[in-house]
């Protein structure tokens, strides 16, 4: 076990640490969730007079008229074209303002208005809501757009206090390590891994915190013992710098 990993940390310079799949794939599952509370919250105002499970209806109809389908290819289409328009020759972003940039320059604001109207003309024709509620949230859409806008930036803003989190967990296991502290080293290795599930993939990001989990695995399988090999004590000394 040792010896395996003691590989897999020497191999964190030639193998790719992130790929542009895993960094679609997390704005896609990201932006969907900020999309949908958007849509809830804008629905909660539109429609006031309504207990809460009716608005859940209101929801489900908008859901089986295509709504949630019509979110993922606008969101997945964004994220492509706002790279495109930004720079992004590579496919991949090297940090949290490129991806902001793209996801402001993809027009996704004004698609998710279009599969709104798309979605409520459909539920309205096939009687899945009323002429008059698709009407109420025709009139209210603004409000959807303006929250869906609101928390795009506020997500972000949540982006750069992860990396700035996981720079404090990470220079707080570092000095746990150097004196040899494997409890307080295990608290913020905790940290760290419930925090890089939170944050964009980011080579940089991604690398250090791969350093941090060898070298931690490495002296957890050796019975907490910090008596490395010169292998061992190379990584050491490349992430302590």
């Amino acid at each position: 076990m040792v010896n395996e990993l003691t590989l897999n940390s020497n191999q964190l310079n030639n193998n790719e640490l992130v790929t542009e799949k895993e960094q679609n794939g997390f704005l896609n599952t990201t932006m969907g969730k900020v999309v949908n509370t958007a849509i809830d919250l804008g629905l909660r105002w539109i429609l006031p007079d309504f207990v809460e499970n009716q608005v859940i209806d209101i929801k489900n109809s908008l859901l089986k008229g295509g709504l949630k389908e019509g979110i993922s290819t606008t969101i997945e289409k964004g994220i492509e074209l706002g790279k495109s328009i930004t720079g992004i020759f590579t496919g991949k972003f090297e940090n949290v303002s490129q991806a902001q940039n793209a996801i402001k320059n993809g027009g996704i604001i004004d698609g998710i208005s279009d599969v709104l109207d798309s979605t409520l003309n459909y539920t309205v024709k096939k009687g899945l809501i009323p002429s008059s509620i698709g009407t109420l949230i025709r009139q209210g859409k603004n409000v959807i757009l303006d929250n869906v806008s609101n928390n795009i930036e506020t997500e972000f803003a949540n982006q750069l206090d992860n990396i700035e989190k996981l720079g404090k967990y990470e220079n707080n296991w570092k000095n746990y390590y150097q004196n040899q502290d494997f409890d307080g080293m295990e608290k913020e290795y905790g940290k760290i891994k419930d925090r890089l599930k939170q944050t964009l993939p980011l080579e940089e990001t991604l690398k250090q915190a791969r350093q941090i989990e060898n070298l931690h695995l490495i002296i957890k399988n050796n019975g907490h013992n910090f008596n490395l090999t010169e292998e061992q004590k190379k990584l050491a000394e490349i992430l302590i710098k």
